[in-house]
């Protein structure tokens, strides 16, 4: 509920603050007194982008607060989400400089006006004659149909569903233009691991066949030369083996003389050891050694394929083609997850829309249950109002795409004479039947759709006296389970106020300035009277009016 405006340097005016019934507040006043212009004010609190022309002065900034009370709206969860000060009393600020800046406050802690947005929709109803948001529009049409047939949960429930199912669409689309792009590059990239893995790599193979190849191109030399020295060492007529054995029994007959013979005799039969143990090495190297052709061809084969492919890739060893091989691995692995990742996604947004189109069934059926009682209702209320041949028309078409809402088209159509066509509102309905066919719609879903304040600006625009008259009751009746404010240039209904305000200009200064006094029963008859019969009022005016604040 709207407890409280605040209103500081606004288009024309300087400061004014209003206080609102928990019922009926009527707003009247002069022409271009500005009674809108607080409409306009309270669109800067709920998150409206705001016009650089709007200061009273240009050397000030301008400053709008609203009190609301919220004790009985369940919204603590939207002030935790948003990491808002919760209170039963919420005060919203909006400050604009005359440097352009915007800062809005919930309860004294910064908010964008995403949040305004979000949050005032749960508090107010803001009617204008051309709110995009009002009665023609389909959008809003639907949602009152949604509201009379209590879908609520259920399609809140749908639209949780509809949002993953979107957003996974969106994902298999993603990956999907991602496998169409990198499916040719997956092609040569299974190309160069196939080629790796039939090369059958070996860390440190290269350097072995490198070293191999070396021996058996050198095998005679090799054989040669260790055939010789095993001869030299130990098996000649002289050999250095037996000179040794000798020259250790010769130096062992005075080893025990002193520790220097025998250390020097201990280093000799180690020595000994030594050379024994490089003779039986040089006569294996000499006997295994073997020319073979056959074998170098191989290895130079093998050693062929290794160049190649470090040459391909511009690498250097085996070590490194095995890194890019495990790379191109699992790359291939990815693209085949992807793959994977594609199909799980397909089948899930088919379980998802087979699901959603349950739900939306479930939405269309009861939906369909409201438009009959609903459009005898809104006829019965149009007859009130001097519209006895008006008709209303819930067209309800089912379609096969799945939307937000589920698979409904909803659109109301009217006619507003016998024999007259349906149409669509936007497209028959007066500035005087869309303001009556609003007020019966709105009156009627108020209690389904949870709004605390419903804001009429001007309803009564294209109506007559008795039209305005029922108007009124309407409102005051409405008034007794939400919270009204109208502004009104008909008496008639500012008959029905439970708190009148009177909205009016001065000039001070060579400024005209808008101020705003709320009338209590004497100014009350005599502001009616003024709107019935001119100023100064007429007695004739002066007893109508009352008359009318005692009806």
């Amino acid at each position: 509920m709207l407890k409280r405006l605040n209103i500081r340097n606004y288009a024309l005016i300087d400061r004014m603050e209003i206080e609102f019934s928990e019922r009926l507040t009527i707003i009247t006043g002069e022409t271009g007194a500005g009674k809108s212009i607080l409409l306009g004010a309270l669109g800067l609190v709920m998150g409206e982008r705001a016009d650089t022309k709007i200061f009273y002065n240009d050397q000030e900034k301008c400053v709008v607060e609203a009190w609301f009370d919220v004790a009985k709206y369940e919204l603590r969860d939207f002030f935790t989400e948003n990491e808002l000060d919760y209170d039963d009393e919420v005060i919203i600020r909006r400050e604009l400089s005359p440097a352009g800046k915007s800062r809005s406050f919930v309860n004294d802690t910064p908010a964008n006006n995403q949040v305004l947005k979000r949050l005032t929709e749960a508090l107010v109803d803001l009617h204008q004659q051309f709110d995009v948001l009002d009665i023609h529009n389909v959008n809003f049409q639907l949602r009152m149909i949604d509201a009379l047939a209590d879908n609520g949960p259920l399609l809140q429930n749908y639209q949780r569903d509809y949002r993953q199912y979107q957003a996974d669409r969106r994902q298999l689309a993603d990956l999907t233009e991602r496998s169409a792009n990198i499916a040719k590059e997956m092609d040569f990239l299974r190309f160069q691991y196939t080629e790796l893995e039939q090369a059958c790599l070996l860390a440190g193979e290269q350097e072995e066949l490198e070293a191999d190849l070396n021996r058996l191109t050198n095998a005679e030399d090799i054989k040669r030369a260790y055939g010789a020295a095993y001869t030299l060492l130990n098996d000649g007529e002289h050999d250095i083996v037996s000179q040794m054995q000798e020259l250790g029994r010769s130096l062992a007959q005075t080893r025990n003389v002193s520790s220097d013979l025998n250390t020097l005799s201990e280093r000799l039969d180690t020595l000994l050891i030594e050379l024994q143990d490089i003779a039986k090495e040089c006569a294996r190297i000499s006997e295994h050694t073997e020319y073979s052709p056959e074998r170098i061809v191989e290895i130079q084969e093998r050693l062929n394929v290794l160049y190649k492919l470090e040459k391909k890739h511009n690498v250097s060893t085996v070590s490194d083609l095995l890194e890019i091989q495990s790379g191109l691995e699992e790359q291939l692995a990815g693209f085949s997850d992807l793959s994977g990742q594609i199909s799980r996604l397909e089948r899930k947004i088919a379980e998802q829309e087979q699901k959603l189109r349950g739900q939306a069934r479930m939405l269309s059926e009861r939906r369909k249950i409201v438009p009959k009682p609903f459009e005898e209702k809104v006829h019965s209320m149009l007859a009130q109002l001097s519209m006895p041949h008006a008709r209303l028309k819930v067209d309800i078409q089912e379609t096969e795409n799945l939307t937000a809402t589920g698979c409904d088209d909803v659109q109301f159509l009217f006619a507003s004479n016998v024999g007259s066509r349906f149409l669509p509102i936007k497209d028959v309905a007066s500035g005087g039947e869309l303001s009556r066919l609003t007020l019966c719609t709105k009156s009627l879903v108020a209690d389904a759709i949870p709004l605390p304040t419903l804001i009429f600006d001007e309803i009564d625009t294209g109506v007559s006296g008795d039209v305005s008259l029922k108007m009124g009751l309407i409102l005051e009746e409405l008034s007794k389970r939400h919270q009204v404010v109208s502004i009104t240039h008909t008496p008639q209904i500012a008959a029905r106020a439970d708190k009148h305000y009177f909205a009016y200009k001065q000039v001070a200064n060579d400024r005209t300035i808008t101020h705003i006094r709320a009338l209590e029963t004497d100014d009350r008859v005599k502001a009616l009277a003024v709107m019935l019969s001119g100023n100064p009022p007429s007695e004739a005016a002066l007893a109508t009016a009352r008359e009318l604040m005692m009806s």
